[in-house]
């Protein structure tokens, strides 16, 4: 697990994240958490209009094999509204669940909250589908709290879905 680098992704990871975004779909499915992520959802498009409206695109790779990745915005007016710029919003938190290691989810949230912490914003912001009490459970677990609930979500490629909204409070001068 200590082996995990970070990195930007590029545009000759596209087809990858594709892949382990429509994996992350088909695993939820499996397990019976349904109305969440749908496979073929999202094509490459989706993240290069991530990095192109300002967001950025993390991958982790252990040795030459992607692990996992997330998205990380600096705003969020469909789930939070307008926000003064104080917090990143994580979305899209993925693991290759074929190949990495138990813990691997929450390496990559702390990368992300490491790097929302190194442009001086002190709260992380996330959401995910209200009722799904596993993985909220699991931010909660994290040092999130939920801060309130999302109803009419837009979704790409769907009809609008309610998402319960997570917050994290960084340390003042946390950088990692």
């Amino acid at each position: 697990m200590n082996d995990l680098r970070f990195r930007p992704a590029t545009d000759g990871d596209l087809a990858a994240l594709v892949r382990l975004r429509d994996d992350a779909a088909r695993w939820m499915l499996s397990r019976d958490v349904t109305g969440q992520w749908r496979p073929g959802e999202l094509d490459e498009e989706h993240f290069r209009r991530v990095t192109a409206r300002g967001g950025e695109v993390w991958l982790a790779t252990a040795g030459e094999r992607l692990a996992g990745a997330w998205e990380l915005w600096w705003k969020d007016e469909e789930a939070w509204g307008p926000q003064p710029p104080v917090a990143g919003y994580v979305h899209r938190l993925m693991v290759d669940r074929r190949t990495a290691l138990p813990g691997t989810g929450r390496l990559l949230l702390r990368a992300a909250e490491e790097r929302v912490a190194a442009v001086g914003r002190n709260l992380v912001r996330l959401d995910c589908l209200a009722g799904n009490a596993r993985l909220t459970a699991y931010y909660v677990g994290n040092g999130y709290r939920v801060v309130g609930r999302k109803d009419g979500k837009p979704q790409p490629g769907g009809a609008p879905k309610s998402f319960t909204l997570l917050e994290k409070s960084l340390p003042a001068g946390d950088e990692g």
